[in-house]
């Protein structure tokens, strides 16, 4: 396929501007001297010229509207276009954050709803709709568990971290000055239970957990653990990258979670990836509840307003209030769910199992007697000695119509692979995949170097991903 460069030919035009009604201005007139070209060197196209382009190159992207995306972790399933359409209603997007609040009522209902919802779902005392990620969201739940403990005049400095976890926790707790403990996990894949005891002291601030955890795997034992925390003033945080296993059907507050954030753009209805949107909005516990960012967004019977007054609040993480539009969306997806959301979860948890059972015996299961959630982790390790690795496997995926899954996360199973369906998918969906994994591992063993070399069929063949990150190519070379 031609760059758009290639298809430039000088006098070419898309558009057409009317004549000037107001006198030219120079740039270099407010442009300071060296930083202005003469020539721009953007390509000359028709609009048809233009039109063709993107839409064929993205005819040649791997996205949900055009096939399954079973990226562990990431929760990439189809979202509902009206709440794209919903997001996009002129009186709601381009509301500026400063207008009086007086004018902007509707906007601050709509925030305000999707707060007491989150924390009906999540069973939390409070939520802060603030965090702009999920990765914002645990550097703020962190922030709180550290304002805690001064505010009491602790000096714990250990946050404890299973050994599973994404690579944002620990990462979140050096940020806030936390010395990191790794837990280990058992043979279940849950976190054992002896190491956590033995690595819970007083100078313990908090655990970390995902639950289900980065394996898929619920943790069993999250009430005792709370328990045991709670006896020594530390707190439990649990991450909510995997809540779209729970929605509806169980609360963390109701275990003993302390805070936990909501990742709205995966749970809730919002088209993420590429550096997003986002938003990581935060649910606390009564002990937390005081140390909230501000604003919060709060009615007191006949008005919503922004509430400052928080004489104990870690400040603010934005400029503004957060992503209002992914809130719109997320709340329109609540509401259109109504009483049945624990559908989402249900079919979420029955599509992971069905594939997973559809794939026994063809991948390792390094967890075989722990039933899985809404994701499991099988292993391509069995496909070592056919000189065959994990990317290999994925990448001939890609000749099959299918995204990969995410590949060798978690760091404690060899040659990972972690498969999350959704509940989006159809069960004839879930057959072609599993499908077209029997028929790679069939080559693997017959033919391995069309594994090897793969993908054959896509636009552009085998990258070196370490060399391509390292030495991007970000320039136009004619």
């Amino acid at each position: 396929m031609e760059l758009i460069f290639e298809l430039s030919k000088r006098g070419r035009r898309s558009y057409r501007l009317p004549k000037l009604d107001v006198p030219e201005v120079k740039p270099s007139e407010f442009v300071p001297e060296g930083y202005l070209r003469e020539e721009l060197d953007l390509p000359e196209v028709s609009e048809l010229d233009v039109v063709r382009h993107f839409t064929k190159l993205s005819q040649r992207n791997y996205a949900v509207d055009t096939t399954m995306v079973p990226l562990g972790s990431c929760t990439m399933k189809y979202n509902p276009r009206i709440n794209e359409e919903l997001a996009e209603i002129d009186s709601l997007r381009d509301v500026h954050p400063l207008t009086p609040e007086d004018f902007v009522q509707g906007s601050l209902r709509i925030a305000y709803e999707l707060k007491e919802l989150l924390k009906k779902l999540g069973g939390f005392a409070d939520v802060s709709l603030q965090p702009a990620a999920g990765a914002q969201g645990e550097l703020l739940g962190l922030l709180l568990i550290l304002a805690y403990h001064r505010d009491r005049g602790n000096k714990k400095r250990k946050v404890l971290i299973p050994d599973s976890a994404h690579g944002t926790n620990p990462a979140s707790a050096s940020i806030c000055g936390f010395e990191v403990v790794t837990v280990k996990s058992d043979e279940r894949g849950e976190i054992d239970w002896e190491d956590f005891l033995r690595k819970l002291d007083d100078e313990t601030a908090a655990l970390m957990i995902t639950n289900p955890n980065t394996l898929g795997i619920f943790e069993g034992k999250v009430k005792e653990m709370a328990e045991e925390l709670h006896k020594r003033d530390a707190l439990l945080y649990m991450d909510g990258a995997n809540f779209n296993a729970l929605v509806g059907v169980a609360k963390p507050g109701d275990w003993g979670v302390d805070v936990m954030h909501f990742n709205l753009h995966k749970t809730f209805s919002t088209p993420h990836g590429g550096g997003g949107p986002g938003s990581g909005p935060v649910g606390v516990s009564e002990r937390l509840k005081p140390y909230l960012p501000v604003p919060q967004v709060e009615f007191d019977g006949e008005k919503y307003y922004l509430d400052w007054d928080r004489p104990k609040s870690v400040g603010r993480l934005l400029s503004f209030w957060g992503h209002y539009g992914v809130w719109l969306k997320a709340l329109a997806y609540i509401l259109s769910w109504g009483k049945e959301i624990d559908k989402v979860a249900k079919f979420s948890v029955l599509n992971a199992r069905y594939l997973r059972e559809l794939l026994r015996g063809v991948l390792h299961d390094p967890f075989p007697d722990s039933p899985c959630m809404h994701e499991f982790v099988l292993s391509a390790v069995n496909l070592r000695k056919y000189g065959v690795t994990a990317m290999d496997l994925v990448k001939r995926l890609l000749d099959f119509g299918f995204y990969a899954p995410t590949v060798y996360f978690p760091l404690t199973v060899r040659e990972a692979l972690m498969i999350e369906p959704t509940e989006t998918e159809t069960p004839t969906t879930l057959e072609r995949f599993a499908l077209a994994v029997r028929r790679i591992v069939k080559e693997a063993k017959e033919k391995p170097d069309l594994v090897r070399e793969a993908p054959h069929r896509t636009p552009v063949g085998r990258i070196k991903e370490a060399e391509a990150n390292r030495k991007p190519v970000l320039k136009f070379r004619p």
